[in-house]
């Protein structure tokens, strides 16, 4: 009797491992797709939990296509949604950065994967107060090293694990910003006017955390998702 109870309670701490582990799986960091089936890491800071490198999608979360705009006079007069690829070219650049995307395409509230949403500007300053304020939450935020940053890439330790890199942009009349190595650019969901939307900044050659609009809604800027 003594022998199958023991057997129970091994019985029963085996299957204990095994679902905690189980659940482990499921939440594991690297769990989070797109609809085209990327995986990205993730990433908690504070109460937020943030994507941990930019998005890639091709398409929206109901598995509509997101157009693809490579020619610079039709991504100029585009009011709608669209996205491309540092330099047209998605075999060099689509892992490294990821996509840009028109402010118009983050307003349509289906970019990101289900249960993860563009951050508003307020979810934004959340961050950056989190991490200690404007001047120096941008060093905590960079990837180290030069990989994806200019020399110096001040003060980065990325000791949120956010591991923010350099992306650069595609302007308001389809030019891509060059060396794409100098800025961090990220959008909000937040509107700023009717032709200018919130977004976030990083520099090679500060610490700062920036909140502008100086960029049209027309231009193509990076995207980290915010869970819901």
């Amino acid at each position: 009797m003594k022998n199958a109870v023991r057997i129970s309670k091994v019985i029963l701490l085996i299957l204990s491992i095994f679902l905690i582990n189980s659940c482990e799986l499921i939440n594991d960091s690297s769990s989070l797709k797109d609809f085209d089936g990327n995986v990205y890491k993730t990433v908690t800071i504070g109460t937020q939990v943030w994507m941990a490198e930019n998005l890639k999608t091709t398409k929206y979360k109901d598995g509509t296509a997101i157009p693809l705009v490579r020619v610079a006079s039709a991504w100029a007069n585009l009011q709608t949604p669209g996205y491309c690829w540092y330099l047209n070219d998605s075999v060099t650049y689509k892992n490294v950065i990821g996509g840009y995307y028109n402010w118009f395409t983050v307003n349509t509230g289906k970019l990101c994967p289900s249960g993860w949403h563009v951050p508003t500007k307020d979810e934004w300053i959340t961050l950056a107060n989190y991490l200690g304020g404007f001047s120096i939450a941008g060093g905590k935020l960079k990837e180290k090293g030069y990989d994806h940053w200019l020399i110096p890439n001040e003060g980065a330790t990325n000791e949120s694990g956010f591991t923010a890199y350099a992306n650069g942009i595609i302007n308001d009349v389809g030019n891509f910003y060059q060396p794409y190595v100098e800025r961090s650019l990220l959008w909000s969901s937040t509107e700023y006017d009717n032709s200018d939307a919130w977004h976030f900044q990083l520099n090679w050659s500060n610490t700062n955390f920036d909140l502008g609009y100086q960029y049209f809604k027309k231009s193509g800027l990076g995207v980290r998702c915010l869970r819901d």
